[in-house]
């Protein structure tokens, strides 16, 4: 699609804040993002000037202020259902797995079954040769739902929902899938993981880049976030590795983020990679009939990570061995395959 007119175009100030050189370009400032992030979900933008907009942004590397100007913009465009349910923790996905199993989803399970009403979101396929949540939650069971409306009625009924990027926004699944055209990822893969859909108070960031800790951290403190963690998590995802140490940064409101070094669980370990990546192993090692050190590891790990977060143990210390009571305390019956 052709512009037709000789004067610039309203979405051309926005690429040229971001293009003009290494001496004059700068962040977006937050309204800017949220004006320009507007546009782009109204369809007011052409394509030519996504793909510069979007890889201008990837080269100079995102600020907290412009995750949250987009995030915000997306909260805003939201079709959320009349009544909006209580959801107690936000849970993103959109990284995959290609080493290990999402053992993580075992951990948000154990906080379901005890009563803990999750909404977890995401995305699948734009990267090859990953394992996607999606596949997990489909393979249990779990309600995939196919709009805002049915997750808060899910979210009701079962204390669960997974809700597909495209349920809540075409117009970034369009974008997110433009990973293998730039060959690279985009600013879109760090700001759909701080949606939020619902509001929940306890939001989780698993990030794969150290570099972006900061960022994250920053720009839940922009959006005023009650309680959000970002850790470095196993292939990007919200898992912790147990063969290492875990460094969590926490944010509450708009104060600065405190920052805990969490242990590690399983030392002199390896980390293995599952050449199968068969997902029928996460029903064995609910059921207490596949051991693996490492996969209980994560999944106990991950969970005391979150119990934190949400406020539920007053220490690392109280946190693990909470994590690990609820653990033990799991009915073995509850998670089956579907």
């Amino acid at each position: 699609m052709l512009y037709n007119s000789t004067q610039p175009h309203p979405f051309s100030r926005f690429v040229a804040i971001l293009g003009r050189g290494k001496t004059k370009q700068r962040n977006l400032t937050y309204e800017e993002s949220l004006e320009a992030m507007l546009m782009i979900l109204d369809g007011k933008v052409l394509p030519e000037q996504i793909g510069a907009f979007l890889m201008l942004l990837r080269l100079k590397e995102e600020a907290p202020e412009e995750i949250a100007g987009f995030a915000q913009a997306v909260r805003n465009r939201l079709e959320l259902p009349e009544s909006l349910p209580q959801v107690d923790l936000d849970w993103s996905s959109y990284a995959g797995k290609r080493i290990q199993l999402p053992w993580f989803v075992l951990s948000v399970l154990t906080l379901v079954a005890n009563g803990t009403r999750v909404v977890m979101h995401g995305t699948e396929g734009h990267t090859p040769g990953r394992l996607y949540t999606r596949e997990a939650i489909e393979l249990l069971g779990l309600p995939v739902v196919p709009d805002l409306t049915e997750a808060a009625a899910k979210v009701g009924e079962t204390g669960f929902a997974y809700i597909p990027l495209e349920a809540m926004s075409p117009v970034l699944r369009h974008l997110i899938d433009l990973r293998p055209v730039f060959g690279l990822r985009s600013p879109v893969h760090s700001f759909t993981r701080m949606i939020n859909p619902f509001s929940a108070p306890a939001m989780m960031q698993g990030i794969f880049h150290r570099g972006f800790m900061d960022i994250h951290a920053g720009a839940a403190r922009i959006l005023k976030q009650r309680r959000a963690a970002v850790f470095r998590g196993e292939g990007g995802e919200i898992e912790r590795r147990p063969n290492k140490p875990t460094q969590v940064w926490v944010t509450a409101g708009s104060a600065e983020p405190v920052v805990e070094t969490w242990p590690v669980l399983l030392p002199d370990a390896h980390q293995p990679a599952d050449e199968s990546l068969d997902l029928g192993r996460l029903v064995h090692v609910w059921a207490g009939t596949d051991k693996d050190p490492y996969a209980t590891a994560s999944v106990v790990g991950t969970l005391a990570v979150t119990l934190r977060t949400m406020e539920r143990a007053g220490s690392v210390e109280e946190a693990e061995a909470l994590a690990s009571e609820l653990w033990d305390a799991r009915d073995r019956n509850y998670v089956k395959l579907k």
